[in-house]
């Protein structure tokens, strides 16, 4: 009984190994089959998303256009040329200044324009608009006054222009973002071309025909293509 039971364990124990070295190669080669199709998967994941193309921005015109109103420069934002901004806002600081400057000038000739119209001796403001040691004579008088008019109104009107270019400004930035953004659907490629290149010309009018056949002729043709 000893023997046999001896016997008995090491043909348990020899089948054991048969069955785990047959169960080993298996569970290997799932194994390598998940991460094979894990990286296949992978792979074709990666593919896939690689083969989505890029969408281009398309603004609305009609929200481009009210952002443009309400703001500044929105229009420009909405439709991502973000370059544009220094052009936009550097027109309204140009004109905001030039407003500004033209404003002190005109209301300061306004005022010696003012004094040197009146006779009181206390109001003497148009001194600082003439030349160093410069006296008021009733000879030169007339002269001077109608120096500091001329003054007055040269700075009066590019006070005005300051306002309307303030204005156009204004104007140009609401156009721009409503044109840009109606261009943007606009398509140019490689297939836009203008070509001339010879033709024969057939099916000419009857006087131009010989025997009733269909007469031919040689020519230029131009062709477009968009």
């Amino acid at each position: 009984m000893g023997k046999t039971t001896l016997v008995f364990r090491i043909l348990l124990f020899m089948l054991a190994g048969f069955m785990l070295a047959s169960i080993t190669p298996i569970y290997a080669q799932e194994i390598i089959s998940a991460d094979t199709t894990h990286i296949v998967l992978s792979d074709s994941i990666k593919t896939k998303n690689t083969s989505i193309p890029h969408q281009k921005w398309m603004p609305d015109p009609n929200r481009a256009l009210w952002l443009a109103l309400v703001i500044p420069g929105g229009g420009q934002i909405y439709n991502r040329k973000y370059w544009k901004l220094p052009i936009v806002y550097g027109g309204f600081v140009g004109c905001a200044y030039a407003l500004s400057w033209n404003n002190m000038m005109f209301k300061d000739y306004s005022q010696a324009y003012l004094d040197i119209m009146d006779n009181d001796e206390n109001t003497k403001s148009y001194e600082n608009f003439l030349p160093y040691g410069t006296k008021i004579t009733e000879a030169n008088k007339n002269r001077y006054q109608t120096i500091l008019k001329k003054k007055k109104d040269y700075f009066r009107k590019y006070r005005d222009m300051s306002v309307f270019a303030f204005g156009a400004v204004y104007l140009l930035s609401v156009i721009d973002a409503y044109v840009d953004a109606n261009l943007s659907s606009f398509e140019i490629n490689d297939d836009l071309s203008l070509r001339i290149e010879p033709a024969v010309l057939t099916n000419l009018p009857e006087k131009h025909c010989y025997l009733n056949k269909a007469a031919s002729a040689y020519g230029l043709q131009c062709s477009i293509k968009f």
